[in-house]
């Protein structure tokens, strides 16, 4: 497996363990309709919450949170909706992004609520 994935699944494993720290229940990971895919689903309370998980080893070029583009934004929200109705959900839908930088003196997480919201395009 090459080094961005292995990468990115520790930045989730990092991110998953952080939301249950804060009292998350996680609903699914990885969830996917067709190529597209929602890094994790948790609930907070009410919320269904859809989150982004971005992972680097340097923020020297850009913050991790701003690879979240619209258009990056327009798929989460076709997806959640699609997972929504899938599952029935019941609740209000909130988007966070988690960003982990993994550096050899440690981790650090940025966990940024309500990043963005949905909007009609």
């Amino acid at each position: 497996m090459s080094d961005h994935i292995e990468l990115g699944k520790k930045g989730e494993e990092i991110a998953v363990a952080h939301l249950t720290g804060l009292g998350y229940r996680i609903l699914e990971r990885n969830w996917r309709l067709g190529k597209e895919e929602i890094d994790i689903i948790a609930r907070d309370g009410n919320f269904v919450v859809i989150v982004e998980v971005k992972t680097r080893t340097s923020n020297a070029l850009a913050e991790p949170e701003t690879s979240v583009t619209k258009s990056k934004q327009r798929i989460l929200v076709r997806t959640a909706n699609a997972y929504i109705n899938y599952r029935k959900q019941q609740g209000e839908v909130r988007f966070d992004i988690i960003t982990v930088l993994v550096r050899q003196e440690g981790e650090t997480i940025n966990h940024i609520v309500d990043a963005f919201y949905a909007t009609r395009s």
